[in-house]
């Protein structure tokens, strides 16, 4: 029954990459034909929501779910602890999507709410499917039959549990006014990813990597620090994105010092991910998922980094408002996010269903993902630099727009690029799920070198 749960939550997942993506490029083509599409349902002020809030709750939140049940199930030596309660979470999950997305392209939302815009009695029905998917977990744990928690328990329940209580402050409704509003939707959109997100691929991680490896982790210790850190750090510095706003000036202080300590835990994880790897690089010439791993890490570096020097009043001062931050976002929740779940389900699912993409599937989806979000970044990361430089100039605002007009063109190459390797990845998973199965491959030399022995 493990099997078949991991199975219809990817499957699931990819169906909604698949479609959120698709908005995606809609949008990116809109940009060099502003008429294309213009009846209402096709405006940019409805589609933009549906794109992220599709990625967000209908593909990572439901592929990370299924990767976490997975791992917690095994990695605690027991049965999942309720079936049914996973798959009522999945229908929640979508009914939540679905319903949203219905309600944005219909133009209700709430949208001065960035990653809430779905009205509010839709929120509730998406943290019922957190709650659902948070008990189930600690139920899975809490019957495990080894006597430890092992690490990565401790990042999926903790993203899930911190998740609800996130969740819980971004729907109640009476302080959200003013400066409250301000304050909570940093809070919101900020810990959306790291609370949420972050915490279940880096549990994820834990498990996978020393499985491909057939090792260790490097640190336990190492990785309960990162855990604890992450906690003591990151909730706050949401606010950076409100610096020189009405926010009180400490406030804002505090978030970019916060910023900056968010280098240890990161810093921690990364050094814990790439220590275990010490002395095995060269397996990652034949073993994708283990080089899915790897970019994944390196994300989760250089977004990570990244978001610590926007924190800067100096440079926020010409990246904010930019396309500069659309990049930025795309780095944490493609290179990382995304390409991190990737490594996960091609590491993880072919053990569970015994069914194996092909090893020409895994090398497109991985160089056409990479190389296009690579593309895609770097477009918008100089495009976005301009802009904020020419507006400090005080250029008119028409002049950024046309000197964007290239990065824009980049922009588009690059994300056809990455939404053509969603599809290969829907035929591996295929391949992995219900489809003939291609000959098997070890996962990673070190493990086929362990099964020899």
């Amino acid at each position: 029954m493990l099997t078949r749960i991991f199975a219809v939550y990817t499957i699931s997942a990819t169906a909604w990459l698949l479609f959120a993506t698709f908005v995606g490029i809609v949008l990116a083509y809109k940009f060099g034909a502003p008429d294309f599409g213009p009846g209402a349902w096709l405006t940019f002020g409805r589609l933009r929501p549906i794109h992220t809030n599709d990625t967000f709750y209908g593909w990572a939140s439901i592929a990370l779910v299924g990767l976490a049940y997975y791992v917690a199930a095994r990695s605690s030596r027991t049965p999942l602890y309720s079936a049914r309660l996973a798959w009522i979470g999945l229908l929640l999950f979508n009914l939540a999507a679905i319903t949203g997305t219905i309600a944005l392209d219909l133009g209700y939302n709430d949208g001065n709410l960035e990653y809430r815009e779905w009205p509010w009695p839709i929120r509730l029905i998406f943290l019922a499917a957190l709650a659902v998917t948070g008990w189930n977990l600690l139920g899975t744990v809490a019957r495990r039959s080894t006597k430890d928690i092992y690490l990565s328990n401790w990042y999926l329940m903790g993203g899930v549990l911190w998740t609800c209580v996130i969740a819980t402050v971004g729907v109640l409704p009476w302080y959200q006014h003013g400066l409250g509003q301000v304050a909570v939707s940093g809070f919101y959109m900020h810990n959306a990813v790291g609370m949420f997100f972050t915490p279940l691929a880096l549990g994820t991680f834990y498990y996978a990597l020393p499985k491909l490896l057939n090792k260790p982790i490097y640190s336990y210790a190492l990785g309960i620090f990162a855990f604890w850190t992450n906690l003591a750090f990151y909730p706050i510095i949401g606010a950076h994105h409100f610096l020189f706003s009405p926010l009180p000036w400490w406030f804002q202080t505090t978030a970019i010092v916060f910023s900056v300590a968010m280098l240890v835990p990161v810093l921690s994880g990364v050094s814990n991910f790439l220590l275990t790897m010490r002395g095995q690089y060269g397996d990652m010439r034949h073993s994708y998922p283990l080089a899915f791993i790897f970019v994944g890490v390196l994300g989760y570096l250089l977004g990570s980094t990244q978001g610590t020097l926007e924190a800067f009043r100096s440079l926020q001062a010409v990246w904010h408002l930019t396309n500069f931050t659309v990049g930025h976002s795309h780095l944490t929740m493609y290179i990382f996010i995304t390409i991190a779940i990737w490594g996960g389900i091609y590491a993880l699912l072919p053990t569970a269903t015994n069914k194996y993409p092909g090893q020409i599937g895994l090398a497109l989806h991985f160089w056409m993902a990479l190389v296009g979000s690579f593309v895609y970044v770097t477009a918008l990361s100089i495009g976005g630099t301009m802009q904020g430089l020419d507006w400090i100039r005080g250029l008119p605002f028409i002049q950024s727009v046309v000197a964007m007009e290239p990065f824009y063109v980049w922009r588009g190459i690059g994300g056809l690029m990455m939404f053509l390797s969603h599809f290969v990845f829907a035929w591996n998973v295929w391949r992995m799920t219900f489809g003939r199965s291609a000959e098997a491959v070890p996962l990673a030399p070190a493990l086929a070198n362990a099964r020899a022995t």
